[in-house]
């Protein structure tokens, strides 16, 4: 599962010459496919979670407190269900879909119809937890279903900051993943009309992302889309997919259940066995253990 330019998934952030436009890159095709091996999901259903994790990736990597967490939701109604995908402080990553078997027909055009999959009726939820209080949650209704849009549309009512994005997955035959990543690009305070005319014209000429992550890599991309910028790297770091789960997280969750229902299961002296939703592992419990 090594990728082809850089044999790791990253995140490269960058500013504009005149400090106009910023713009995260991510390539995130490894752990996608990780993803995909994890959950089994068919190929609409392996699109539609790498578009988010991408997006959660980039999301969560400017978060500015050590520890902190975000938490995307996509809830649209869609036979695939509900999208979840935790991210770090530093972008890694980790997601499932509730129905990762579901399949849906193609577009006319032979794409995969991510939106049919995920569905338009229902809310992007955005969960920011830096430890503190209450966490930030932020929330807007979903216009397409195809995960790109929906995070644009949420930029513009939640943080009212101009953005362009884009996410892809490109699937293989064998459903292997091919190229999976995209970009976030935003105009800063005194952007001027030309500069977005110039954004605009980038994007549309850049095409669909997985086209050049998978011919060029990352930095083609960055390229691409910032072409005429100048654009200065900030910061370049590996991504991944990463599950926090334990037997010991597990044993917890299960001991913090209700004491009637504690007892039930030690009194049917059956093994236990839990499935973390992220991974798919599994851990088994016997019933001595849940005596305290």
């Amino acid at each position: 599962m090594e990728d082809r330019h850089t044999g790791t998934d990253e995140i490269i952030k960058a500013i504009s010459g005149d400090g106009f436009v910023s713009i995260s890159v991510i390539s995130s095709k490894i752990l996608t496919e990780q993803a995909r091996v994890y959950h089994g999901t068919t190929p609409v259903v392996t699109a539609a979670l790498g578009r988010t994790l991408a997006a959660a990736s980039i999301l969560g990597s400017t978060l500015k407190k050590s520890g902190a967490s975000l938490t995307v939701r996509i809830s649209g109604g869609g036979p695939a269900g509900s999208i979840i995908v935790v991210s770090d402080d530093r972008g890694n990553v980790r997601g499932y879909v509730q129905n990762p078997l579901v399949d849906v027909p193609k577009k006319a055009n032979g794409k995969l119809d991510v939106g049919a999959a995920v569905g338009s009726e229902g809310m992007l939820s955005i969960i920011k937890d830096f430890g503190e209080k209450e966490p930030y949650t932020g929330a807007t209704e979903l216009v397409s279903g195809e995960v790109a849009e929906d995070f644009a549309a949420y930029f513009a009512a939640s943080e009212q900051v101009p953005t362009a994005c884009a996410f892809g997955v490109l699937v293989d035959r064998d459903r292997s993943v091919l190229a999976a990543g995209g970009y976030i690009v935003q105009l800063l305070p005194g952007a001027a009309d030309d500069v977005i005319d110039k954004v605009e014209a980038n994007v549309a000429n850049t095409g669909a992302v997985t086209d050049v992550l998978n011919s060029g890599g990352i930095d083609a991309l960055l390229e691409s889309v910032m072409l005429g910028f100048s654009p200065k790297i900030l910061e370049r770091h590996n991504v991944e997919y990463n599950c926090t789960c334990s037997r010991e997280r597990f044993l917890a969750a299960v001991l913090s259940l209700d004491k009637a229902e504690i007892d039930d299961m030690v009194m049917k002296a059956e093994p236990i066995e839990v499935c973390c939703q992220f991974c798919d592992a599994k851990y088994v419990f016997d019933p001595s253990e849940l005596e305290v």
